[in-house]
């Protein structure tokens, strides 16, 4: 590295730790959690559901891609920061445009090093994901202690608004082909559908697009009685709920609205968030994981064909397992047997707790998508 300067973390549970930096220069506090996917560094950073956390990454050695505009899940990176063993300054890959370093700089957002990042993922699996604060400004422990226990806990924070767009638009792109090096031609849309931005990620709507389904997506603050209005004059068939960062029962006002969604019979597809969020609109309240599910090594039994698809996580809440009372369990996490996706009984609405679009698999969770055109053309 061509500048270290050193860094300093402090956990809720009293843990103290000298790091680098290789980020950006300050002081934050979030919610710390651990990431077991191989690759992926410059997606999980700009994907808006990690927003109010430090991503610690158990591959031992990062940025030796680089960063490039392409691989981008958003217009920013979200997260509080990176922790991770041994930063790579020096990049080799083609696609590269940028290093890990100046892409964290970019967007402000803290990287450190220098970590034994072992000891932190076996000490989150014991004790759970906490929240933390480190700095490149601020070494004495008792200071971070003070600071930290006077900010705010994640759950305690909306991070939507932060996060969700602002203004309505349309998505056009699709699927991205990494051996043509461009969008591939996307079929003819054959239903259209309204997504609701709670963090959405780029390829979950590329992956809508290339599904055959035009895309509209709109800010969170969204009005049910003005989508069932549409709904019913038929200008769309349906609406995506999203991914997106925090503690879904945070979020009541986006909840009573999905109420009236439902009551209307509007067909309805959520991911991760989303499908938290109709759970919670049913009456059915999520709990919060020990240290949640996060990477792209998860197994998934599809309990309708009964194949096990790998799939890719990022939550830190999960539906309870007395949903099953209103829904059909669909997708189950063969990790801990927690629930990963649901279709509601006598109603137009399914959902998935895993990530169909990350496609670690690579492909094989790809056909939800489908289901979603089906059940838009069978309105």
């Amino acid at each position: 590295m061509k500048e270290i300067k050193k860094a300093w973390i402090y956990l809720e549970n009293g843990t103290f730790i000298e790091a680098a930096s290789f980020g950006a220069d300050k002081t934050e506090v979030g919610e710390i959690v651990f990431n077991t996917s191989m690759t992926g560094y410059q997606e999980i950073m700009s994907d808006p559901s990690y927003a109010g956390q430090f991503v610690t990454f158990t591959m031992p050695e990062i940025g030796n891609v680089g960063v490039n505009d392409q691989d981008m899940e958003s217009l920013a990176a979200h997260a509080k920061g990176m922790i991770v063993r041994e930063y790579q300054e020096r990049y080799s890959n083609f696609r590269a445009e940028a290093s890990l370093a100046e892409f964290l700089k970019k967007y402000d957002v803290m990287g450190l090093c220098n970590v034994d990042t072992r000891f932190l993922t076996k000490m989150l699996r014991t004790e759970g994901a906490m929240m933390m604060i480190a700095s490149t400004e601020i070494s004495d422990k008792d200071e971070l202690k003070k600071i930290l226990q006077n900010s705010p806990r994640i759950e305690d924070v909306n991070y939507i608004e932060q996060v969700s767009t602002k203004e309505p638009y349309k998505h056009t792109s699709s699927t991205y082909n990494y051996r043509a090096f461009s969008y591939d031609e996307p079929p003819k849309a054959e239903a259209k559908i309204v997504a609701i931005d709670f963090g959405v990620k780029r390829n979950i709507l590329n992956e809508l697009v290339s599904a055959g389904i035009e895309v509209e997506v709109i800010p969170n603050d969204f009005k049910a009685q003005e989508l069932i209005a549409k709904y019913e004059a038929k200008e769309i068939d349906g609406v995506f709920l999203s991914n997106g960062p925090g503690d879904p029962l945070v979020l009541k006002k986006a909840q009573e609205e999905i109420k009236k969604l439902i009551a209307a019979k509007v067909p309805m597809f959520g991911i991760c968030l989303g499908h938290q969020l109709l759970s919670i609109s049913h009456g059915y309240d999520t709990f919060k994981l020990k240290f949640g599910h996060h990477g792209g090594n998860h197994p998934v039994k599809n309990e309708k064909t009964g194949f096990v698809e790998i799939t890719a996580q990022n939550h830190n809440y999960n539906v309870p397992d007395n949903i099953t009372e209103i829904a059909e369990v669909t997708h189950t996490n063969l990790f801990d047997n927690t629930i990963e996706g649901l279709k509601y009984k006598d109603e137009p609405i399914f959902s998935v707790q895993h990530h169909p679009e990350a496609s670690p698999g690579p492909k094989e969770s790809r056909y939800i998508f489908s289901e979603f055109l089906t059940l838009l053309k069978n309105r």
